[in-house]
């Protein structure tokens, strides 16, 4: 149906005549295709309403305003349009099948199960653990020979940092020293191997709670919220970004602090995208944290993550030996959100996830 309406810019008193986007549309069909698989796969319904409700908007402009939003980078002005539904826009306006849309057609009609068994196999290690020198609950060499014998080439032992007392976070100097353990155990356990590491805490300003010239000789540095996380959202972004932005950060671990099990915690309040691609633009990894409790980051904030482009590293946080075996809980929510093999920094050998983080 034609209708009367003139476009931005156009001058005044001046009417041009222009087709509304008919409803087969690339874009428009390319929406719904991703609301229905999103159905199929029983996700969020918020997230599923958000692509029709972004169709829907798409089928009510004409033809001439939308290639005009799209050359002027204006569609997320729209209401109902964000980044990752204005990337499929554009994808689908080009004539290309979106990202976002491959990735669900690639698991559509095929088991998680299958993929995540695939994705775990192509695992190599672990970069997210802790020992009895902070707050887990046996030694470095136990959960070594317990990584070992799941058939890893190697873990990293990422105890907390000072800051976080609860934890018994390692001091400089019980850092220093667990640095001569474990050049001691990796003579013993060769060829395995334990990368020093650790969890450090993101202060309130962005800043990491750890001498610089230590974590520079650490193989993996996992930089992670664990006070003040209802900080206001902005604050909370730029805290983030910051940490991300410091070059010694390799990953950014389970990103939105949530506990999903008894009384719950809710997630932290952040701008997702713009963190998000900070990670990508940095070459930071993001974390699928695989312990149960956490599940973090929840399955929209991971589609996102993919979407945008970013590493990841799918680690179990394990404070005890047993948990070890979690990984395939984290294998199971990436293969469910397109996370590729390739993506994922610990299916690198040690050598090359340690030249990897060395980049910098």
């Amino acid at each position: 149906m034609e209708v009367a309406t003139p476009l931005p810019g156009a001058k005044a008193g001046v009417i041009r005549y222009t087709w509304s986007v008919p409803h087969d549309a690339p874009a428009v069909t390319a929406l719904r295709r991703i609301a229905f698989l999103l159905e199929l796969a029983q996700e969020p319904t918020h997230r599923v309403r958000a692509f029709r409700r972004a169709a829907d908007v798409v089928s009510a402009l004409t033809a001439d305003e939308l290639e005009w939003r799209i050359r002027q980078d204006s569609l997320k002005q729209l209401p109902g349009i964000g980044a990752v539904t204005a990337l499929a826009i554009i994808e689908a306006q080009r004539g290309e099948a979106p990202v976002y849309l491959r990735r669900l057609e690639s698991t559509k009609g095929r088991a998680v199960a299958d993929d995540a068994a695939a994705l775990r196999a192509a695992l190599r290690g672990d970069c997210h653990t802790h020992s009895d020198w902070s707050d887990g609950g046996s030694s470095i060499l136990e959960m070594a020979e317990a990584a070992r014998s799941l058939g890893h080439e190697y873990v990293a032992l990422t105890d907390h940092s000072p800051r976080l007392t609860v934890a018994r976070g390692l001091s400089a100097e019980r850092l220093r020293q667990q640095l001569e353990e474990v050049e001691r155990l990796n003579v013993k356990l060769a060829p395995f191997r334990i990368l020093t590491g650790i969890e450090v805490d993101i202060n309130e300003d962005g800043s990491l709670d750890q001498e610089d010239g230590l974590l520079d000789r650490l193989d993996i540095v996992v930089a992670s919220v664990h006070s003040k996380l209802r900080m206001p959202r902005e604050q909370m972004t730029e805290r983030m970004m910051t940490a991300v932005a410091n070059p010694l950060t390799k990953v950014l671990g389970h990103c939105t602090g949530r506990i999903v099990v008894g009384r719950g915690r809710p997630e932290s309040e952040f701008d997702a995208e713009a963190v998000f691609e900070a990670c990508a633009r940095f070459d930071v990894a993001v974390e699928i944290n695989s312990r149960p409790e956490r599940l973090d980051p929840p399955r929209r904030l991971l589609r996102l993550a993919v979407e945008v482009g970013c590493r990841f590293a799918i680690d179990t946080d394990a404070h005890a030996p047993g948990q070890l075996d979690w990984q395939m809980v984290g294998c199971e929510r990436a293969a469910a959100c397109g996370v590729a093999a390739d993506t994922v920094i610990n299916t690198l050998s040690a050598s090359d996830l340690v030249a990897w983080a060395d980049r910098a």
